[in-house]
């Protein structure tokens, strides 16, 4: 056995993922026939990933996360950046291509807010202190640093996202609430108790990173299931964007405003900068 795992590790490519052979394809030792039909798309998404067949509460909590920011019409920066890259190259995957480049710390990652609940419910378990008191030191000692905790605020919703108070609701119903959410919203509950913050709610994004970790995904996988919970509604805007037949969209002139100075004398700069004048 031990020669076998040797001489596996000098294969320049391997991977548990997936099998092809002449006949067969096998997901995580499956046969993609017998999974075909036999189960719903999220729960291969969870097989694929996780590399497990999941549970029907895991099932639902996670179909529950990807239904959870379809859309957001055009006040999110993928859809805009995916319709004005399709007015000029109008494909769909381009237009996709252009919303995932899209995310990131500003919307829709899950994986830092992922990386501080991971991080901050060790910092709890390995504290001995009661959970509210952690939660104040927790907040403290990040307001002296100027750190900011991920996953708060939304510039629309105040107190409560809904969509992310859904989400919570079903993953408390499905038992995937664990503890990690709960410290989580402990340091959000001290913080909330600052002046000025008792509006900011904890956003969609920072309950789905806290349900995919009970979920068993890490950070970085979450992120991926969130670009993949958006891209029905980009597909919809690509299409919509393809059919409507606008070419190069851009920024009306009376949308935005110039700011940069007026009539330079271009010749007289470029003397002063030392360069000759040019041969007549």
């Amino acid at each position: 056995m031990e020669a076998e795992i040797a001489e596996q590790s000098t294969d320049y490519w391997s991977s548990a993922v997936s099998q092809v052979t002449d006949t067969k394809v096998y997901v995580r030792g499956y046969d993609l026939e017998d999974l075909i039909g036999q189960i719903p798309f999220t729960a291969a998404i969870f097989l694929l990933i996780r590399g497990r067949v999941p549970t029907p509460h895991e099932v639902r909590c996670l179909d529950a996360v990807l239904s959870g920011v379809l859309d957001y019409a055009l006040e999110k920066p993928g859809t805009l950046a995916a319709r004005f890259a399709v007015s000029a190259n109008p494909s769909m995957a381009i237009g996709m291509s252009a919303a995932c480049l899209s995310v990131g710390k500003h919307t829709l990652s899950t994986e830092e807010t992922g990386r501080f609940i991971l991080a901050t419910h060790a910092e709890y378990r390995s504290s001995g202190l009661p959970l509210e008191e952690f939660a104040d030191a927790k907040v403290s000692a990040m307001r002296q640093i100027k750190e900011r905790i991920p996953g708060l605020g939304h510039p629309v919703f105040k107190k409560i996202d809904p969509r992310g108070e859904r989400l919570k609701e079903i993953a408390v119903k499905e038992g995937v609430w664990g503890e990690p959410a709960e410290v989580y919203e402990a340091v959000h509950r001290a913080f909330t108790e600052l002046p000025g913050k008792s509006d900011i709610p904890i956003n969609d994004v920072g309950v789905m990173a806290a349900i995919l970790l009970g979920l068993g995904f890490t950070p970085e996988e979450g992120t991926g299931i969130a670009v993949l919970s958006t891209l029905p509604g980009v597909i919809a805007h690509v299409s919509e964007e393809l059919s409507a037949g606008k070419p190069i969209r851009i920024v009306p002139r009376d949308a935005a405003r110039y700011n940069g100075v007026t009539d330079r004398d271009f010749n007289a700069d470029r003397a002063k900068a030392g360069w000759k004048s040019p041969s007549t």
